[in-house]
């Protein structure tokens, strides 16, 4: 952990992190029982799980657009649900139905 304080001169957004990790260490009899711990602080630091799980989702969507490019949808229907959003995880309201409440 580098000074502990953030920019704006409070604590880090990873301090919480970083606290679990130095008391599960400091009353653990081997460092390996706080690996989840560690593994907590060092995600938060750099986002590694999160960075991967984005590059997933935005190949699964690359793969999605060619597969319907392919299928010969208009390319403006493509990129109009060209959000990452169109993966089908969050559907998009039809034009008729703009005015109606579910």
């Amino acid at each position: 952990m580098a000074s502990g304080f953030s920019y704006t001169g409070g604590r880090s957004r990873c301090f919480a992190y970083w606290q679990e990790f130095s008391k599960c260490y400091a009353q653990s009899d081997t460092p390996t029982e706080c690996r989840l711990q560690a593994d907590d602080y060092l995600e938060c630091l750099h986002h590694t799980k999160e960075i991967a799980r984005a590059k997933a989702i935005k190949l699964e969507f690359i793969k999605k657009a060619q597969h319907q490019a392919k299928e010969g949808r208009k390319v403006a229907d493509v990129l109009a649900d060209g959000v990452i959003v169109g993966v089908g995880l969050i559907e998009r309201e039809k034009s008729g139905d703009a005015g109606h409440a579910k």
